[in-house]
């Protein structure tokens, strides 16, 4: 896996990217010309308010959200040319409430992605993420959702996600409803398993301090449009515009 220097030089081709974007829902624009490289190995948070175009972005990867013009793509393939459903099934994907199955069982929730590609040992593989999220399969995998806490819900979610090792995951929120010692612990079994696997991944947070401490870059948004991509250190000690300025301040983020 590349260093986290978050200097794009470092990195080589982009395994995501998206040229000159547009999303428009009647006479708003959520996403209004906006390009974005993430390499390979890397976690990039979309940082910005309410409204700013954040998770429009994040589900243009994997066609949940078809953009109205501009380019997104995958290792450089356009994924207006692939199809949907097999792209989903390379992309692991973990959205703010998790999306479990509720008359599915954790094991089967978790084995989603290598049953439905046929592969033969999905079971194991359920297993094995589990294993990864802190939740032994012999324990949880017989469990229904409604029997989990939420930090143990979003661990299956995680686990769900790469259950079929993919090499992209994308997370919209994952851990925004979560109290503060729970938030903290899952923020650490990510890091962990993301540095582990080297997984590329984008990530969609309101919380600035999580952008900070999990990104190797952060792009922040506002209507739209990216006001700035730098690397946590580098956009706190050097915000770009006003506007990133402003948002960081707001935040009580600050510049080690």
């Amino acid at each position: 896996m590349p260093a986290s220097s978050g200097d794009p030089a470092s990195y080589t081709t982009p395994r995501l990217s998206a040229r000159d974007v547009v999303k428009r829902y009647g006479a708003v624009a959520a996403l209004d010309g906006v390009s974005l490289d993430v390499h390979a190995g890397e976690c990039v948070a979309l940082v910005g308010e309410s409204g700013s175009g954040k998770s429009t972005l994040l589900r243009c990867f994997n066609r949940i959200t078809l953009p109205d013009a501009g380019v997104v793509a995958i290792d450089g393939e356009d994924v207006g040319g692939v199809d949907e459903t097999m792209l989903r099934r390379r992309i692991g994907y973990v959205p703010q409430d998790g999306g479990l199955l509720p008359h599915w069982r954790v094991g089967r929730n978790v084995a989603l992605v290598p049953w439905l590609r046929g592969d033969g040992d999905a079971d194991a593989r359920a297993g094995r993420a589990l294993e990864r999220v802190g939740l032994p399969a012999a324990e949880f995998g017989h469990r229904w959702p409604r029997e989990l806490s939420g930090g143990q819900r979003q661990r299956v979610a995680i686990a769900r996600a790469l259950a079929g090792d993919p090499a992209i995951v994308l997370l919209d929120e994952p851990f925004g409803a979560l109290d503060a010692i729970t938030r903290a612990e899952l923020q650490d079994v990510f890091d962990g398993l993301r540095r582990g696997t080297g997984v590329t991944a984008v990530l969609v947070t309101h919380d600035l301090h999580e952008a900070a401490r999990l990104a190797d870059r952060m792009a922040v948004l506002r209507r739209g449009r990216i006001e700035q991509v730098a690397a946590p250190a580098e956009l706190l000690a050097h915000p770009a515009t006003a506007y990133v300025r402003d948002l960081l301040a707001r935040a009580h983020v600050e510049a080690a």
